[in-house]
């Protein structure tokens, strides 16, 4: 099985480890892609400080994170799976899983980023700021730009069992599943139950708890029908509005 992830919009301290190797990351096939956004991004943030805010997004009390751009080559590293925060990652908790769980979550997760395209949550990344809704002067929105590299090598990374895809919007549009591999691919939607409504706090904390249920289950569907039977093994309440799509109902995440 494979998990695709969003990152988190806010990120850790990178702290005091070695800086990036960029080879030592997973998915070596983009590894020319994202040599080129970094290099872009890094010549934007050493640069005119109000235009790389515009160019983000960002607001006057988020301007540290210029500086902290122009900063990734050297900057410490950490594991993806620090660096990601926010209410999907607490609610996944990677650093409290335990001996075949923590190995299975290496193994399975694959989070989306605008600068590193996707990452395994045990790769060494520094903080950084850049979504992929961004558009870069030079290499245009990140969403288009890394469709192609994309498609070069999630086939192979999605492997022949099932892919769980929990991405937003914005990181779906830089891969989308073809042929055979769409057909075993399971996207969730989770709905407050009495509304029928998707809440955001709702859907990002109970997507982190459904990955770490499953991980902690050992459980490897093989299929969307498959995935549907283990959830509500969980315990999950989960419909089937069309193939290949999820809804799991919730009252309340604690």
């Amino acid at each position: 099985m494979l998990v695709l992830l969003p990152p988190s919009e806010g990120k850790a301290a990178s702290g005091s480890g070695a800086p990036l190797e960029p080879g030592s990351l997973s998915l070596p096939g983009l590894a020319e892609a994202r040599a080129a956004v970094l290099e872009e991004l890094v010549e934007l943030c050493a640069g005119d400080e109000g235009k790389a805010r515009e160019v983000l997004g960002l607001s006057e009390g988020l301007r540290g994170e210029v500086a902290k751009n122009a900063g990734l080559r050297t900057a410490g590293a950490r594991p993806a799976g620090e660096i990601y925060t926010g209410v999907l990652y607490d609610a996944l908790g990677l650093a409290t899983l335990e001996g075949a769980a923590r190995e299975r979550a290496r193994d399975s997760l694959l989070v989306f980023s605008g600068l590193w395209g996707a990452v395994r949550v045990d790769d060494r990344i520094p903080s950084y700021r850049c979504s992929m809704g961004v558009k870069l002067p030079g290499l245009g929105a990140l969403g288009a730009y890394w469709r192609a590299p994309m498609a070069e090598v999630m086939p192979e990374a999605a492997g022949d069992g099932l892919v769980l895809d929990l991405r937003s919007v914005a990181y779906a549009t830089a891969w989308r599943p073809k042929g055979e591999v769409a057909a075993r691919t399971a996207t969730v939607r989770v709905l407050h139950a009495p509304t029928r409504k998707v809440v955001s706090h709702f859907n990002k904390a109970t997507k982190g708890r459904i990955v770490r249920s499953l991980l902690e289950a050992g459980a490897v569907p093989a299929a969307p029908g498959e995935l549907v039977e283990a959830l509500r093994d969980l315990g999950y309440v989960v419909e089937t509005p069309a193939t290949g799509k999820l809804d799991v109902l919730v009252d309340e995440v604690h």
